[in-house]
């Protein structure tokens, strides 16, 4: 069964980074890894007007990207 990592709502910097809407993994151990590695890159490197969600659901990941609250 596969494991998968979903991003939704994304945003340019998500999109001139090349990345993947949704990916799929064999284990849950590489969708967890992935998915925290992912989060993690995003929060470092991307602008400052997301912030990035992270779910799990029943194995599969999601990553939210949402407006930071202004103030």
């Amino acid at each position: 069964m596969p494991y998968t990592l979903q991003v939704k709502n994304p945003c340019r910097c998500f999109m001139r980074d090349g990345g993947a809407e949704i990916q799929s993994f064999s284990s849950i151990a590489e969708v967890k890894e992935e998915a925290e590695i992912l989060q993690a890159r995003m929060e470092k490197n991307y602008c400052k007007k997301h912030r990035f969600v992270l779910t799990q659901v029943a194995g599969n990941y999601t990553i939210t990207i949402q407006p930071r609250p202004v103030g």
